[in-house]
């Protein structure tokens, strides 16, 4: 079984996300993709209650899920109720699901502060890593021309979560940029206003 983790604070999960996934789903042939919303110590201040980040996830992996089952939610991470880091999670998940590897997918956002990752060399010697670039910067290019572990593909798709969340603090309509489910979820909850 090819199996993938694809981390992220999911601060709101949105149509970048799932497109992502899918692409990963069919260019990498993945048989399942478990993702983890992270405590990640760097970025401490999150709009959403980690039980509205959850639940949001959750229904990403449900739009993901339509388009053929693949996709589970790990809430492992939220679970330590402390700082999380990637190398423990993907420890953890080799432990449950006892793949001798898995593959990392990553933006190329989170991509830029690898090197200064807990274990980053741990990581790479654990995981194939793929990096979706919006556009390619020095250090990914060093990088993956100094690893053959890391691969790079060209992804651009420009929405971000704080986009997002700035758009719909201003009033502003984010119905196109969010799946659907998670459009109703975030205006039910009033999340992000």
């Amino acid at each position: 079984m090819r199996l993938a983790v694809f981390g992220g604070s999911f601060d709101p999960p949105h149509n970048g996300h799932l497109a992502l996934a899918l692409f990963a789903r069919e260019l990498l042939a993945l048989d399942r993709i478990i993702i983890s919303v992270s405590n990640n110590p760097f970025k401490p201040n999150r709009a959403a209650g980690e039980p509205h980040r959850a639940r949001m996830t959750e229904l990403l992996a449900r739009e993901i899920n339509l388009a053929g089952t693949c996709c589970e939610v790990s809430h492992w991470e939220l679970e330590k109720r402390h700082s999380s880091y990637t190398v423990d999670l993907v420890r953890h998940i080799k432990s449950s699901y006892r793949q001798e590897r898995l593959v990392l997918l990553l933006g190329e956002d989170s991509f830029t502060e690898f090197p200064s990752w807990k274990e980053h060399e741990a990581l790479v010697e654990m995981c194939d890593i793929v990096v979706f670039r919006r556009a390619l910067h020095d250090g990914s290019a060093r990088m993956s021309e100094s690893n053959a572990r890391i691969r790079i593909i060209n992804f651009h798709y420009p929405v971000s979560s704080t986009d997002i969340r700035a758009l719909v603090a201003s009033g502003k309509s984010v119905s196109t940029l969010v799946p659907s489910s998670i459009h109703c979820y975030m205006t039910q909850q009033a999340l992000y206003r």
